[in-house]
């Protein structure tokens, strides 16, 4: 099946099967390698993306469902060389470990801040389930903070 949609801003079409999911789409079809597979489940969160601006565990999410939408991947967080707040927040409180939950819990983040500017640490536990295997969530949670301040002062 054809199905064409918006990828960081740029047009795809992909021909394959419909009920492929979305993470194996964006991994293994247009090549795209900061989304990660953690648990296959859409338990962990490692593969989180936004479609239309909602955080989606892509390994769940067929293919199918993307048709006319607008998908964004980490690599389409940024701005070019202008990092997004969270990226930034993230850079500046040295959150990661191994880092490899890393993306999906900055594609979450970005997508809570766009609905909360100024979560509460109770907005974060209810919205940010990722796991980590790591046990970095006390940087996460600083960075977080940080990142709705650095989101604030560029608005």
């Amino acid at each position: 099946m054809k199905v064409d949609f918006k990828l960081n801003q740029k047009e795809v079409n992909v021909d394959v099967d419909e009920n492929t999911p979305l993470l194996w789409v964006i991994r293994d079809v247009l090549d795209m390698k900061g989304t990660k597979f953690g648990c296959g489940k859409a338990a962990c969160g490692a593969c989180t993306v936004h479609v239309d601006g909602e955080a989606v565990r892509s390994c769940s999410f067929a293919v199918k469902f993307a048709s006319g939408k607008s998908i964004r991947t980490i690599e389409g967080l940024s701005n070019g060389e202008d990092l997004h707040p969270v990226q930034q927040a993230w850079k500046e409180e040295i959150v990661p470990q191994c880092g490899y939950c890393q993306p999906g819990f900055m594609m979450a983040t970005a997508a809570l801040l766009d609905k909360i500017p100024n979560p509460t640490d109770e907005d974060i536990d209810k919205n940010i389930v990722n796991i980590c295997r790591c046990g970095t969530y006390y940087r996460m949670r600083k960075a977080i903070h940080r990142a709705a301040e650095l989101k604030n002062e560029a608005s």
